[in-house]
């Protein structure tokens, strides 16, 4: 996506234009971002929302049941 993209949707979600601009011209966290988005590719994760519960990967938009059979599953 181009940065007119990204500075249209911290407009569309009525963030401070300003300082979300002065952040992503400055780059400060772009070297972290990238970063996370390695690690999660190692981890298998390839979109969002991705969920680790006690290292089991739930991957996209889940019911609250799916992550209590998890979570149920790991305390037992």
């Amino acid at each position: 996506m181009s940065s007119e993209t990204y500075r249209q949707i911290a407009a569309d979600l009525k963030l401070d234009t300003g300082a979300f601009g002065q952040c992503f011209d400055s780059r400060k966290f772009r070297e972290a971002v990238e970063r996370d988005v390695r690690q999660g590719g190692e981890m298998g994760v390839n979109s969002t929302p991705a969920f680790f519960i006690n290292g089991r990967f739930l991957s996209g938009a889940q019911p609250f049941d799916a992550f209590r059979t998890i979570i149920e599953d790991e305390i037992q």
